[in-house]
């Protein structure tokens, strides 16, 4: 015959912290023994406390919200972990079900991998704020109060003293008010909405009910991101971390916000701070390789996007990261492979499309890399930069008219990149269009003073109108920016030649036949 237990665990998402101190107080106040992990274990032991506890304790507690099991997927996610220990250690499990959470929704379904997917046989309780204390009575008197065979197996006095130490730090937290539980409600909404602009306005009703929750900045924060307001978002992520310094997931949001404003060594010091904290965030170590990468430290780049890997082997995201550093160091096969994979997760990656036809193009294969492009630009119609890709692909097979429509189709989609312009001019320098291309190319120039070709390109066009003057002109600029530029120095000489600098024009010549790099000579990059 079993016996009442009145050892309780309360699993929760550090999002979810306000209904996980709601409900051990009321437990508490009721006589149980709860352990929950209210300031947080220190690393070095958290494993061995958590999983101690979970089996000391007849009665698991799972909060489920909406997003709580978001990163389930994840083998080394914690909340995913307490699971599998209550699954396999044949705890009473109950799943407790908040803010709207059911398990026949389509994204929570597909978070139930491996022996989650067993919660969905245990009897469930539904705690709508509103009735948040009826709800209580009936997890004490019908969930809790139940004979139990569990064997229950003594944590170690280390593992005592940890849950002994944060029953009375959460004994002391004022109680959760019905308001801060109702800012909940409105957070997880925020989570669940369809654009930036809603989300933002549903966190400020969470916040305006619950100023101190720092999970609703962190998230506005990222809203704001998504709208181009990094200022916005940089202030957000401060007061998240201000209310919360050990919160790493803001630390790396906040290294993004940099980032996008310019302040990489800022972004540096954010994601170093945020993997201090949690060495097993596998999104600030790709985040870290995307400072690395843009730094040109491909080798640093390409380690942390391995550990964000080995930490979290479905994090598409960093294989397709990984795949350009890997092509930028000549590993086209390598950089292939991930953006295979990366598909293999995310099948809907446009970016890893984009990718993959890029190293296609680079390796002959214009046919798949047309192909990638096209499925990049089905899955995203406003992807400029897919639409430029598949113009020089376009381009290569002869197709300059579709190549030119591309083109159009990127500048209208995004005006700023030189480099597009620079393709068009391409295009119409090859049928014949030498005043259309300069202006294009002049327009490249304008945009990127810097950009070595466009001057290499508008000389090329120059010359073929007779402008050898200022060809030359073209390519002394752009040989300035790029000494090795072979094809200017070439075209350089025919200019030279043209308008009598016949010294001159020979020493480019023989320059660029020292350097055996004659190879398509057509001032394309």
């Amino acid at each position: 015959m079993g016996r009442i237990e009145k050892t309780v665990f309360i699993s929760y998402r550090r999002t979810n912290a306000p209904w996980a101190l709601a409900v051990f107080q009321h437990l508490t106040q009721h006589g149980y023994d709860v352990f929950f992990d209210y300031n947080g274990v220190a690393s070095g032991d958290f494993e061995r406390i958590i999983l101690e506890n979970i089996a000391a304790r007849a009665h698991f507690l799972l909060l489920l919200t909406p997003s709580a099991l978001e990163r389930c997927d994840e083998a080394n996610d914690w909340l995913r972990r307490e699971i599998e220990a209550a699954l396999s250690s044949q705890r009473n499990i109950i799943p407790l079900m908040l803010d709207g959470f059911s398990f026949t929704e389509p994204a929570i379904d597909k978070s139930l991998v491996g022996n989650l997917a067993l919660l969905k046989r245990y009897n469930a309780l539904s705690i709508p704020t509103e009735y948040f204390l009826e709800a209580m009575t009936r997890l004490c008197d019908k969930f809790l109060n139940v004979p139990l065979e569990a064997v229950l197996h003594p944590p170690s006095p280390p593992a005592t003293q940890v849950a002994n130490d944060q029953r009375i730090s959460a004994s002391t937290a004022p109680e959760v008010s019905e308001q801060k539980l109702t800012a909940q409600q409105w957070f997880e909404r925020g989570i669940s909405a369809s654009d930036a602009a809603q989300k933002i306005q549903f966190y400020n009703e969470a916040l305006r009910l619950d100023p101190a929750l720092p999970v609703a900045w962190n998230n506005r924060g990222l809203a704001r991101s998504e709208r181009g307001d990094n200022l916005g978002a940089i202030q957000d992520y401060n007061e998240a971390i201000r209310l919360d310094a050990t919160f790493a997931v803001a630390y790396s949001n906040r290294g993004m916000a940099r980032t996008d404003s310019g302040d990489s060594e800022g972004a540096l010091k954010d994601y170093n701070e945020a993997i201090r904290l949690d060495p097993t965030y596998s999104k600030a170590y790709n985040n870290r390789g995307l400072y690395y990468q843009d730094k040109g430290d491909l080798q640093s780049a390409i380690r942390d996007y391995n550990e964000a890997i080995s930490l979290n082997p479905s994090l598409a995201i960093a294989y397709n990261n990984r795949s350009v550093a890997r092509n930028t160091r000549g590993d086209v096969a390598g950089a292939i492979e991930d953006c295979n994979t990366c598909l293999r997760l995310d099948p809907a990656s446009s970016k890893a499309y984009s990718n993959r036809g890029f190293y296609r193009r680079g390796k002959g294969d214009l046919k798949g890399a047309i192909q990638d492009y096209n499925e990049a630009i089905r899955l995203n119609p406003s992807f400029a930069i897919a639409y430029s890709n598949r113009s020089m692909a376009r381009r290569d097979r002869g197709d300059l008219v579709g190549a030119i429509e591309d083109c159009n189709t990127s500048i209208r989609l995004d005006p700023t990149v030189a480099k597009v312009y620079n393709n068009r001019g391409l295009c119409r320098q090859e049928k014949g269009d030498q005043q259309g291309a300069i202006q294009d190319l002049n327009e490249a120039i304008r945009l990127s003073p810097t950009l070595g070709v466009a001057y290499t390109n508008r000389g090329i066009s120059r010359a073929k109108l007779g402008q050898h003057q200022a060809a030359i002109a073209d390519f002394d600029e752009a040989l300035r920016l790029n000494p090795n530029d072979v094809v200017a120095i070439d075209h350089r000489g025919t200019s030279r030649l043209k308008v009598g600098n016949i010294g001159s024009g020979l020493g480019d010549l023989l320059t660029s036949f020292a350097t055996g790099f004659k190879n398509g000579l057509t001032g394309k990059k």
